[in-house]
């Protein structure tokens, strides 16, 4: 069993910037394929960014790229976003997910997800 806590979330200025982390215990963390979804109240939870086990690969949502980063490091078994050029469209609760599939490097489809954190909340304001 994997348990996923995400912090760094808070409150921040449009065009600003701000770094969210999501820690992994319980499993081998090179083994999962992270993932950064979001959701808005009354919503459909969303893709955000993914990253591969080795994290060679990374694949992210049309709205974010160029602003985003998707990163990991699986010695601190961490896996980070970085979110620049932040626009009150960002606003959301971000949540860290895995999944564990060897030979699948990214994880796009939030049905597809095995283990999900409790989400830290991003608000950019105008």
């Amino acid at each position: 069993q994997v348990q996923l806590e995400e912090s760094g979330g808070g409150l921040v200025q449009a065009g600003g910037s701000l770094r969210i982390s999501c820690v992994a215990s319980g499993g081998t963390f090179a083994n999962y394929t992270m993932t950064w979804f979001r959701q808005v109240p009354g919503q459909e939870r969303e893709f955000v960014a993914t990253i591969s086990q080795s994290g060679q690969w990374t694949f992210y949502l049309d709205s974010v790229k160029g602003r985003f980063t998707i990163s990991r490091d699986n010695a601190k078994s961490t896996t980070y976003l970085q979110m620049d050029n932040l626009e009150p469209d960002d606003t959301a609760v971000y949540y860290c997910a895995a999944r564990y599939r060897p030979g699948v490097a990214l994880l796009l489809n939030a049905n597809s997800v095995d283990y999900w954190g409790k989400g830290t909340l991003v608000t950019v304001s105008s």
